[in-house]
C-alpha cells in the first residue's frame, strides 16, 4: 500500500514514540525526511538520527529522541502543509510558532531550513511543519 504523506507519517511516528516514552523510532528513509530530521538535531528537538541500509535500495532512519527531566522535549509537532493543500509562506508573512518558543520547517529554493534560518537567508517556501 503506498504512503500519500511519507512526511507527515514520519511526524506521528515521532509524536507516538514519545508518547510511549521510547528513547528511538525508525522511519522509512528518504532525501527530505532526512533534511527535515537535520533541521530538528541543529533546533535541539531530536538527540540525532542515522541512516541505516536494510538491504540494497532499502533503507530507514532510526530517530534518537529527546526528554528533559522525564518529559518529552518536543511538546506539539504538527503537519502544515498537507498532499491536499499546499501551504506557502512570503518571508514577510512567515508565521511565528509560539512568539518565536516554536519552529516552523519550510522547504525553500536553497534547501530545507527553519524559520529562523528562512528570515536570515531572506528566502520564503512551503511550510512543511511546525514544531514546539
Amino acid at each position: 500500500m503506498s504512503m500519500s504523506d511519507p512526511l507527515g507519517d514520519m511526524l506521528t511516528r515521532i509524536r507516538n514514540a514519545q508518547h510511549a516514552r521510547l528513547t528511538s523510532c525508525v522511519a522509512p528513509a528518504s532525501n527530505l525526511r532526512a533534511n527535515v530530521l537535520d533541521v530538528l538535531k541543529r533546533e535541539g528537538f531530536i538527540r540525532g538520527f542515522s541512516r541505516e541500509e536494510l538491504r540494497p535500495g532499502l533503507a530507514q532512519l532510526r530517530i534518537e529522541l529527546k526528554y528533559n527531566d522525564g518529559q518529552p522535549v518536543i511538546k506539539e509537532i504538527s503537519r502544515v502543509s498537507r498532499p491536499g493543500r499546499r501551504v506557502y509562506s512570503k518571508i514577510k508573512e512567515l508565521p511565528r510558532v509560539y512568539n518565536g518558543l516554536g519552529v516552523s520547517i519550510l522547504s525553500t529554493p536553497r534547501g530545507v531550513m527553519s524559520d529562523v534560518e528562512a528570515r536570515a537567508a531572506n528566502v520564503g517556501g512551503e511550510v512543511l511543519c511546525r514544531v514546539f
